[in-house]
């Protein structure tokens, strides 16, 4: 391989890593468990929706 020709692979994508890792103090952080509950309760939700009409 050339010395001149970047290869890409980790150096192409360290920008992104280091956006990712920071923390932004005005997140809103919710409980993954929240997340998850909130979302089977919409589910079941649209599902009692679709039965009844």
């Amino acid at each position: 391989m050339d010395k001149g020709q970047n290869s890409g692979g980790l150096m192409s994508s360290a920008g992104l890593v280091r956006y990712f890792d920071a923390e932004d103090s005005n997140a809103i952080l919710m409980d993954p468990k929240t997340v998850i509950a909130t979302g089977v309760m919409v589910g079941v939700l649209v599902q009692l929706l679709t039965f009844v009409s």
